[in-house]
């Protein structure tokens, strides 16, 4: 019985010497083991900086500046916090970038290093905000080489983005000069200002071509029953009184009629939450979007320039000037909302939702979305279990506000699905997709 006993031991000492030697052979000494943790990789790191990201361009834009030009910041920062990540884990392809990082490197301080760079060096009057949010964020992260590699990495992929995006195209002098005359767009109450961001239109976009790469054709003719439908219909829905509009048709319009950016990025920081994605697939899923959205606005200005259709409230008030006897004029008339200071088509709110929302569907391989979405004009948060249903509150809520056609609506959004298809296709595929 005893000499079973000490058998049994001796065989039990031998596989524990084995599984010992078999552990010391691939990871070193219990002390190397210690030294080579695994590098930092928390995607909260993601979701703060976006949330700085945020916060940054609308101190320095102006939080209620009626234009897309902070959707395109955004796609800046998350290129290069995705190319950091994915540099390093190698789950998918890097955005027009080849460089690898070394993979003992800690891609969580190579995403807080990329965002600090390139809010940096875009956005220098916030320099104080930014370097104290990047002192607290790297102090988080352990010391040591995956620490000191993560950041240099992470700096590199700042670098390549900011290089990439030399000689876009921003602020170029772009002018809309078309005169005025029924059916073309002109300053609009109360305050009559000039076209916005023009040059957004002839930016070089992130992931297409060319910015009239998904131009959609012309805007309904003034005389086509299609647009006496569509003049009609915001006369009376979108109109600040006496509309016919529910209770919850007008929250619906004051819902969007914020900034959309601000809306859609604490709806990805709070689905990469709920959802623990990992840090590489969060980089992805806000790269995906945000570039997106950029090339949706490129192409949205691109319209606006090309075609210059006049908003709601000038077609309104001017239409004895339209020649469509199916139309009447309301001098008098007055949006629910203020008329942003750009021509009508495209709608840019829906350009960029219908883009974001197909290339999330693509990204999750379904169009179940499951995303909040709040608005600090209502104080309230949506949920939204499909694409569709996010899509078409956005298309009724800028006619329901009285600033644009439902033509210029529509035509976003399928403009936008373009644009999305197009961005999964060519970009953030997975290296191994069988995995």
């Amino acid at each position: 019985m005893e000499a079973s006993r000490s058998g049994r031991s001796a065989a039990l000492g031998a596989v524990t010497s084995l599984l010992l030697l078999v552990v010391t052979v691939l990871t070193g000494s219990p002390a190397t083991a210690a030294r080579h943790a695994v590098p930092a990789a928390d995607p909260a790191a993601i979701r703060a900086w976006n949330a700085i990201a945020t916060d940054t361009i609308a101190t320095n834009l102006g939080p209620t500046r009626p234009s897309g030009q902070a959707v395109i910041w955004h796609g800046f920062v998350s290129a290069a916090v995705y190319n950091a990540v994915v540099g390093i884990q190698g789950d998918y392809a890097p955005y027009k970038w080849r460089e690898r990082g070394p993979s003992t490197a800690s891609p969580e301080a190579a995403a807080v290093a990329a965002a600090h760079r390139v809010l940096l060096t875009y956005f220098p009057a916030s320099r104080a905000g930014l370097d104290a949010a990047y002192a607290d964020w790297l102090a988080r992260i352990p010391d040591g080489t995956a620490k000191t590699q993560g950041v240099d990495f992470g700096e590199r992929a700042a670098d390549r983005i900011i290089a990439l995006r030399e000689g876009d195209g921003r602020y170029a002098p772009v002018q809309f000069t078309t005169p005025p005359a029924p059916g073309v767009w002109r300053p609009t109450p109360p305050g009559r200002l000039p076209f916005i961001d023009p040059w957004l239109g002839r930016l070089r976009p992130m992931l297409l071509l060319t910015p009239d790469q998904f131009r959609p054709g012309p805007p309904p003719a003034l005389p086509s029953a299609r647009y006496a439908q569509d003049l009609n219909e915001v006369k009376s829905m979108g109109a600040k009184t006496g509309s016919p509009r529910t209770a919850l048709q007008t929250e619906t319009a004051l819902f969007f009629g914020g900034s959309l950016v601000t809306q859609i990025q604490a709806a990805l920081r709070d689905y990469t939450d709920r959802h623990h994605l990992g840090i590489a697939e969060t980089a992805r899923v806000f790269a995906a979007a945000n570039t997106s959205a950029t090339d949706a606005v490129i192409t949205a200005w691109d319209a606006k320039l090309r075609y210059g259709r006049w908003r709601p409230i000038t077609a309104v008030q001017l239409a004895d000037t339209d020649g469509n006897p199916a139309t009447q004029a309301d001098p008098q008339w007055q949006p629910l909302l203020v008329t942003p200071p750009h021509p009508d088509y495209l709608s840019g709110h829906t350009t960029v939702t219908g883009a974001v929302t197909r290339t999330l569907s693509g990204i999750l391989g379904t169009t179940r979305l499951d995303l909040n979405i709040p608005s600090e004009i209502t104080g309230t948060t949506r949920h939204y279990a499909y694409a569709d249903q996010l899509d078409q509150d956005v298309i009724d809520a800028r006619v329901w506000a009285g600033i644009h056609f439902r033509s210029a609506d529509v035509a976003g959004t399928q403009t936008g699905k373009r644009i999305g298809t197009w961005a999964l296709t060519h970009y953030f595929r997975p290296l191994h997709p069988h995995r």
